[in-house]
C-alpha cells in the first residue's frame, strides 16, 4: 500500500479491510513524511505496532 492510500482509508468513514503479514489491522495514525503507520493488530487496543505502510495490503 502507498502513503496517499493510507491517508485515505484512515480519514474516511468507510470501513476497508487491511492486513498486515495476513493479519486483520486498524490504521491507528499514518506518519506520511517517513511512510509508516501505526496500526492495532486484531481487537486488543493496547496491541500496536508501528510498521512501514509498505507492508499494509487491503484486503476482499
Amino acid at each position: 500500500m502507498d502513503v496517499q492510500r493510507a491517508v485515505e482509508i484512515f480519514e474516511s468513514k468507510d470501513t476497508y479491510k487491511v492486513k498486515l503479514e495476513g493479519e486483520p489491522v486498524w490504521i491507528e495514525h499514518v506518519d506520511q513524511q517517513n511512510g509508516m503507520a501505526t496500526v492495532q493488530v486484531g481487537s486488543r487496543p493496547t496491541n500496536t505496532q508501528t510498521v512501514k505502510v509498505d507492508r499494509l495490503e487491503e484486503g476482499e
